[in-house]
């Protein structure tokens, strides 16, 4: 029965993109991403039940398409401000996730050291396992 089936969405990550992106139109949609996958982390932490193992497993690998699209797009942006901005909402939910490697990687890529100190405000850990790499 066809009533029952549901049909999955594509996320942001999978809508192919018409035209190339400037700047502004990247750092739109790397926060639309985040937003996306801040609600599947959302999910993961709040499911529970049977089959719930599988659906965090769906939903990270959901989760890491989106981050790994986003990362993608960034390296894109020219700006430098604007890229360091999208990074920080990436570094942010990476956090959130406890991907600390992934937030510690991209923090070393923010050129803004106003940006990078924001972050590692927000985020102090952050900073322990920099100063000991």
């Amino acid at each position: 029965m066809s009533w029952f089936r549901k049909d999955r969405r594509p996320e942001v990550w999978e809508i192919a993109d018409e035209q190339p992106l400037g700047d502004i139109g990247a750092a739109h949609k790397i926060r639309e991403i985040c937003v996306s996958a801040a609600t599947i982390a959302e999910a993961m932490a709040a499911a529970g039940g049977r089959n719930a193992e599988q659906k965090r497993a769906a939903d990270g690998e959901r989760y890491q398409a989106g981050i790994k699209r986003a990362i993608e797009i960034a390296t894109q942006i020219s700006d430098d401000s604007m890229r360091d901005v999208s990074l920080s909402q990436i570094i942010r939910l990476s956090v959130t996730m406890g991907h600390l490697k992934t937030a510690r990687v991209l923090l070393r890529v923010v050129r803004s050291d106003k940006t990078r100190a924001e972050l590692v405000a927000e985020s102090p850990i952050l900073l322990d396992q920099e100063a000991a790499s």
